[in-house]
C-alpha cells in the first residue's frame, strides 16, 4: 500500500552547498540531491534542503526542530576522528568535519525524539557512526563503484539481498533489488540497535534498520538517474508511513 506525506515537513541534508575543489563532483551530486527533492515533493512532502557544513551543529538541530522526517543524502567520507579511525587511509578524499559532526547530532536527536530517518551512502554511513558505529575505510572497487572514469560514470550496478521480514523486504515485496552504488567504504561494526537488513554479492553490508526506531540507512543512490524506476519512491513511502505512526503516537 503506497503511502503519502500530506504536508508533513522533510529536511533533506546535504553535505555543503558549495566544492570549490571538486566542481565536477559537486554538480554531479547535486543533480542527485535535486532529483531527490522533487521526487519527494511530488509524493507530497513539504520538503526543506539543507547544508550541514554551512549551517553546523547548532544551526541544523534548529532546522530539524519542527521536520516530521529527515533524509541525508550521500557526499564525501566521513572523517575517521568521529569512529576511532586513522588518516591516511586508501582512497581518502576531501573532509567535511563541520559536516560530519552536525549530521551526527541530528541522528542522534532523531534517536532522542523518534524522529524517521532515511540515509542514503554517506548518510546511511552516518547513521552508523553516530550510533557508535565504525566503517571499513576502503574496499575493493569491483562491483561497488567503477574507477577511472568522469564521476557521471561512477554508478555500477549490482544486486542486493533483503532480509526477508525486514522493513525495506516488505516494502520492497521480494528479497533480491538491483541497485546503483558509487563508493568505496562501507559500514564494519552495527553501532547501537542496529542490524544488517541487505547485503552486496560479497557480504558487505548495503542496508541497516533499527530494531525499535524509524531510522535506514542504503548505501545504494535510489535517487539516481538510472536507479530502477519507484526505488526512491518506496523509500519514501516508508519514511511517510513511519512519520505518521510516529505522529499518531503524539
Amino acid at each position: 500500500m503506497t503511502e503519502h506525506a500530506g504536508d508533513r515537513r522533510l529536511l533533506m541534508v546535504e553535505v555543503t552547498a558549495q566544492r570549490e575543489h571538486s566542481p565536477a563532483y559537486d554538480a554531479y551530486v547535486r543533480t542527485m540531491i535535486d532529483r531527490a527533492a522533487a521526487d519527494a515533493r511530488a509524493s507530497g512532502w513539504d520538503v526543506s534542503q539543507v547544508s550541514a557544513a554551512d549551517l553546523g551543529v547548532d544551526g541544523l538541530l534548529h532546522a530539524a526542530e519542527n521536520a516530521d522526517a529527515v533524509v541525508i543524502m550521500g557526499g564525501e567520507d566521513i572523517d575517521p576522528q568521529f569512529y576511532d579511525g586513522a588518516r591516511g587511509y586508501e582512497g581518502e578524499g576531501h573532509h567535511f568535519e563541520v559536516a560530519d559532526a552536525a549530521q551526527i547530532s541530528l541522528v542522534r536527536l532523531a534517536v532522542s525524539r523518534r524522529l524517521p530517518v532515511l540515509g542514503i551512502c554517506r548518510g546511511h554511513q552516518i547513521i552508523n557512526v553516530a550510533l557508535g558505529g565504525s566503517l571499513l575505510q576502503h574496499v575493493e572497487d569491483a562491483g561497488h563503484r567503477n574507477i577511472d572514469l568522469p564521476v557521471e560514470y561512477a554508478l555500477v550496478e549490482h544486486p542486493v539481498r533483503l532480509e526477508p521480514g525486514s522493513n525495506l523486504g516488505e516494502r520492497f515485496g521480494r528479497d533480491h533489488i538491483v541497485v546503483q552504488s558509487a563508493h568505496h567504504q562501507v559500514v564494519d561494526r552495527l553501532g547501537s540497535g542496529l542490524r544488517a537488513v541487505g547485503w552486496a554479492h560479497d557480504g558487505h553490508i548495503e542496508a541497516i534498520e533499527h530494531d525499535t526506531l524509524p531510522i535506514t540507512g542504503v548505501q545504494w543512490h535510489p535517487e539516481a538517474l538510472l536507479a530502477p524506476v519507484g526505488q526512491l519512491r518506496v523509500l519514501l513511502d516508508g519514511l511517510a508511513a513511519q512519520s505518521g505512526a510516529v505522529l499518531e503516537r503524539a
